[in-house]
């Protein structure tokens, strides 16, 4: 059952003036559009405008190449059962190499077969802070090894940052583009 969307985009000649300057801010990033999340975050221009700095951070400039940011940003959409986000993200994180079967094994909410040692570490410590709110010392090693300090704070910025915007489109009921069906299967 569809909701409907609570926060839809506002129209443009409802707009404050406080509003298009995080419209402009949005449209002349790389993002190049306001969809989603951003919709949502419009109704508090102050805190989009900062908070969308810092995911212009973590999603095109953080210690992770995008195969490896596509990979946190679908554990964490699957984690929040987030349609939107792992609509939006699943073609990027193809094209950014990530294979389909670990794509369809996150999904489903299995841990995949045959990922590569950082993507397995990257699953796994974001797997465990989502369940235990904690990383035992094991995983906090392998992580540590493979990714590096800046890369396990990078990785925890982005889980954050993309559940935070999961937490907000969920509230809103964020509508799917063109009214498509969920693609994520729900989970027990």
């Amino acid at each position: 059952m569809t909701r409907p969307d609570r926060m839809p985009p506002i129209p443009e000649d409802k707009l404050t003036a406080a509003q298009k300057k995080a419209v402009e801010e949005i449209v002349s990033g790389p993002r190049g559009r306001v969809v989603g999340p951003f919709n949502v975050l419009l109704r508090s221009p102050d805190f989009m405008s900062r908070l969308q700095r810092t995911g212009e951070y973590l999603r095109f400039n953080s210690a992770h190449e995008p195969r490896l940011s596509e990979l946190a940003i679908l554990i964490t959409a699957r984690h929040w059962s987030q349609n939107f986000e792992w609509m939006h993200h699943r073609p990027i994180a193809e094209k950014a190499g990530l294979k389909s079967a670990i794509i369809d094994a996150i999904a489903e909410g299995r841990r995949p077969d045959d990922m590569a040692k950082d993507e397995a570490v990257i699953y796994d410590l974001l797997t465990e802070l989502n369940t235990n709110r904690t990383v035992s010392r094991a995983t906090y090693d392998r992580a540590l090894a493979q990714l590096g300090e800046r890369g396990i704070v990078d990785l925890v910025g982005i889980a954050g940052y993309y559940s935070l915007l999961a937490m907000l489109m969920n509230t809103a009921c964020t509508a799917l583009p063109d009214g498509a069906a969920p693609p994520l299967p729900s989970l027990p």
